[in-house]
């Protein structure tokens, strides 16, 4: 249904209709802080909206971090809690004029994305979509992503303080809340100003299905394996030419199949080839490596390196030299001192009527970093399914309830 003819009636989907608009995708590739200039744009938008909704001590900084206060209307003495969500979209998929899609009271069937690429969103193939039939969905129009992780989150918390402006009668403790830059690539929290922040402890809104809080995300690591060939003319090749692009697929070929995202689930790590490029002369392959075992987590990292040492035996020569970054770790043991907060959390998820859906994040988040910074950061769910691609949707009811859970956590440390 054309966007322009659905009244939706929800002060949060219509903020994130509007935020979608903004063009934000971060780029691995970029040097800068943030790495795009144009998350700016969509951080200069809620400076000026959170100051109209009268929040304090408003700021973005330099680096595109967006910081703004909720001030205590308790006489008690309440720990200061933080919510956190991220404004960059994932560099994997367009995020570049969205025209988002209003599905209402769907029926369970499949939807049309888009007619003229034949493209439709079905349950066929997302099962995950008959639970939200009757409700109200966001597509994306087939040509871009949506662009709900994470700007559901950003409008579920704006939403959720402008709800405690609303109603003084509530009484809470200060409320910190932060939008950080290039969370999709990896680095939302490096230049993130913890102590600046202030609060005792926070929680992503960066999750996914309705109800999900996770604890517990991947170790991870990125390996970028370079190969060097010989180049010889194939006439005159025999016993000289050492072609770098077959050592490549060579090399991948040893990694075990079994081990790849698409055949694993649960607390399974895998392997995943994320980039080839490759002539005869020079091959290059790119993967990413999680485990949330912080055990096997090293042992794959050894079997990358070993794999390449074989090979280099075999050839006879250093043919293939690997570079292996860690990018975060499993924040479970920073959380799992501090569980009350996970507990808070289940609570308000319960009280809000969802089914708390404990589970591992098969991913990462700011609040893994933030947990081993210091800010122990668990991650409640926004509610979007089929990120980063133009399979995503988000239902308007998961979004409304990810609101109603942040002012109930607020509740709940108030009780203390």
């Amino acid at each position: 249904m054309p966007l322009k003819n659905v009244v939706l009636n929800s002060m949060v989907a219509e903020r994130f209709l509007h935020y979608v608009r903004l063009d934000t995708q971060s780029d691995s590739s970029s040097d800068t802080i943030p790495s795009t200039r144009k998350q700016l744009n969509l951080g200069m938008e809620l400076v000026a909206e959170l100051n109209r909704l009268g929040l304090s001590d408003v700021n973005m900084n330099e680096k595109g971090y967006t910081m703004a206060t909720l001030p205590s209307n308790s006489k008690k003495r309440l720990p200061v809690v933080g919510f956190v969500a991220h404004i960059d979209t994932s560099p994997d998929f367009s995020g570049k004029n969205v025209k988002p899609k209003i599905v209402t009271n769907y029926n369970g069937e499949d939807i049309i994305l888009n007619k003229d690429l034949d493209l439709i969103l079905s349950p066929v193939d997302f099962p995950e979509l008959l639970q939200y039939k009757g409700q109200t969905l966001i597509t994306t129009d087939g040509t871009t992503l949506l662009g709900a992780d994470d700007k559901a989150g950003v409008a579920e918390i704006i939403t959720a303080m402008e709800f405690l402006l609303a109603h003084p009668e509530i009484e809470h403790g200060t409320v910190k809340i932060a939008f950080t830059p290039d969370e999709e690539i990896g680095r939302g929290a490096h230049h993130f100003d913890v102590q600046a922040f202030g609060a005792d402890f926070a929680y992503t809104i960066d999750g996914g299905e309705i109800g999900e809080i996770e604890f517990e995300n991947f170790n991870a690591a990125q390996a970028s394996i370079i190969v060097k060939g010989r180049n010889v003319h194939p006439g005159s090749a025999k016993d000289k030419l050492v072609n770098a692009s077959l050592i490549a697929m060579e090399f991948n070929a040893m990694l075990p199949s079994s081990q790849r995202p698409e055949y694993t689930t649960g607390y399974e790590g895998f392997f995943h080839l994320t980039e080839m490029s490759g002539t005869v002369e020079h091959a290059k392959l790119n993967y990413i490596i999680r485990d949330h075992n912080k055990e096997r987590f090293e042992q794959r990292k050894v079997l990358v390196q070993s794999i390449a040492a074989l090979i280099n035996q075999s050839y006879g020569n250093t043919w293939v030299e690997v570079e292996i970054k860690d990018q975060y770790y499993n924040m479970r043991e920073k959380i799992e001192p501090v569980m009350h907060i996970v507990k808070m959390a289940e609570r308000a998820i319960y009280e809000a009527g969802i089914k708390p859906l404990v589970r591992p994040i098969r991913g990462g988040t700011d609040g893994s970093i933030l947990s081993f910074r210091g800010l122990p950061t668990p991650n409640i769910f926004a509610g979007g399914h089929n990120f980063h691609g133009k399979y995503e949707f988000v239902p308007v009811e998961s979004m409304e309830k990810a609101v109603e859970v942040i002012y109930r956590i607020v509740q709940i440390i108030a009780e203390q």
